[in-house]
């Protein structure tokens, strides 16, 4: 009963504007070679960062700057801005979600009535 409800939020959830959006917007980021190429310079650079620190040593000044100019060069790019944006107003949505589903948690617990239908 329980998961039948919650695979019928998610068909319902499938269908509400901002994941459509989110997909919309995720699709484009995938499928764009600009932001594809940014994206896999700064992860390459975070990588680099991270082993110099696992080796105890501090990155130079160059590599953090670089690090800096990659990420913002993805964050001004505005394929990923409407990913982002998509992203914020999807989470939005699954937080009033959860609140809703908090409530009728607290309100299910406070019963003394069992109701499964």
């Amino acid at each position: 009963m329980i998961e039948d409800k919650a695979e019928e939020l998610g068909r319902v959830l499938g269908q509400t504007e901002e994941y459509k959006a989110l997909r919309r917007a995720t699709e484009a980021l995938r499928e764009d070679p600009a932001v594809q190429k940014v994206l896999a310079e700064a992860e390459q650079l975070a990588q680099e960062i991270e082993r110099v620190a696992q080796q105890g040593n501090e990155p130079t000044k160059e590599q953090v700057e670089q690090y800096d100019r990659a990420l913002q060069s993805v964050q001004a790019n505005s394929v990923y801005q409407q990913m982002v944006a998509a992203q914020a107003n999807f989470e939005k949505l699954m937080a009033r979600i959860n609140a809703r589903i908090y409530e009728g948690i607290k309100k299910g617990a406070a019963s003394p009535i069992i109701t499964l239908g």
